[in-house]
């Protein structure tokens, strides 16, 4: 599975901006919650390490594990669920190991990459027939069922934007997408009514909470607070921001007006402590490792490589402005983490994982074939 790699093909300008960017989140976890600074520093030692093993293992032979690979992800989420799982706040999204608690759905982003990579690779030419489509939705169906009963709505969004974009890069036919875009926006209005009329049953009430809280603020002041609290974080920061660890009397952090703001809101700390300036340099940051996964993904030796980048590119992409939006009020409170600033080890190392992977697909040219998946 270890293959001898040229180096020069090594993608070091990616590593250097995932570096930058974890390194900047980890200062800013320092400041938001010092406990679980050193956890995070860990978490990159890890990463690491983890991201480098990866990128050495030939991505085409892991891919012929492609079904045990769906199977591996199904059982996590069938554990998650039962009586193994640990229940935090209201949600069941963790299983506990000696130490540490590790959220199966993260890993499960990666693992479901891999597997459709393999798939749609396999079975790309019959992707726009009715059977190949329903086969599809179903096999994206059940994780996206069980990640919704944790229940982990935004995680199941993200999940399946993912899936939509890498079934387009497998050759989903424009008229399918076109089809589903036109009957899609409709129902979002549509769903967005409902909701302000709070006539949607398979939706918890917290997240109806959320949902009225983002449309109607004033109105729903008690479950708006924490987002708003953000944005003036963030305003408050101005250009330069008011310096990490500061003593201000006038922080929204150190009021403890953000409740976790190591996780979820982290980007509000970085509006309220770097300014204007350090979100810029994070936004760039993640733009940039977007940009570059889907560039090694152009140059992949075969589908399987460039559906790897692209999901990668996409993962990170919309968990990213997804984030920034909730954080700035242009979204309603999803409780997704900013990736590699947030605090969160699960979600750090299988980012790393991703990157590697993406490493792994850089490091193998195109003049060594096709590499189909048999």
């Amino acid at each position: 599975m270890l293959k001898q790699f040229d180096i020069r093909n090594y993608r070091f300008r990616l590593i250097a901006y995932v570096l930058i960017l974890t390194l900047i989140g980890i200062m800013v976890i320092g400041s938001a919650k010092e406990s679980v600074q050193d956890k995070q520093i860990l978490g990159l030692c890890m990463g690491l390490v983890f991201m480098v093993f990866v990128s050495l293992i030939d991505y085409s032979h892991l891919l012929r594990f492609w079904a045990f690979i769906y199977l591996f992800a199904i059982i996590l989420l069938v554990v998650v669920l039962s009586p193994l799982g640990t229940e935090v706040n209201g949600a069941q999204r963790w299983i506990s190991l000696p130490g540490l608690q590790f959220q199966p759905s993260e890993l499960c982003k990666v693992l479901l990459i891999l597997f459709f990579a393999a798939f749609f690779t396999r079975y790309h030419e019959y992707l726009n027939t009715f059977k190949m489509l329903a086969i599809t939705i179903i096999l994206i169906g059940i994780p996206l069922f069980l990640i919704y009963e944790e229940p982990d709505l935004s995680t199941t969004i993200l999940t399946a934007g993912i899936f939509i974009i890498l079934l387009f890069i497998a050759g989903l036919s424009y008229k399918i997408i076109l089809t589903v875009l036109s009957a899609g926006i409709p129902a979002i209005i549509v769903f967005l009514f409902l909701i302000s009329k709070q006539m949607i049953p398979f939706i918890n009430e917290y997240q109806v909470g959320r949902i009225l809280a983002w449309i109607n603020p004033e109105k729903y002041a008690d479950t708006a607070y924490q987002q708003q609290n953000a944005i003036m974080a963030i305003g408050s920061g101005q250009i330069w921001g008011k310096g990490l660890n500061n003593n201000s009397i006038t922080s929204v952090k150190n009021g403890n007006f953000i409740s976790e703001p190591q996780t979820d809101f982290i980007f509000s700390i970085v509006g309220e402590e770097l300014g204007f300036v350090g979100c810029s340099v994070v936004i760039i940051l993640l733009f940039l490792i977007v940009f570059e996964c889907v560039l090694v993904g152009r140059k992949a030796k075969d589908l399987a490589g460039r559906l790897i980048c692209c999901g990668v590119a996409a993962w990170i992409g919309f968990q990213s402005f997804i984030n920034i939006c909730v954080n700035t009020g242009l979204m309603p409170n999803t409780g997704l983490p900013l990736p590699f600033v947030s605090y969160g080890l699960t979600s750090l190392l299988c980012l790393y994982i991703g990157i590697g992977l993406v490493l792994n697909v850089g490091l193998q040219p195109n003049k060594y074939g096709s590499g189909d998946i048999v």
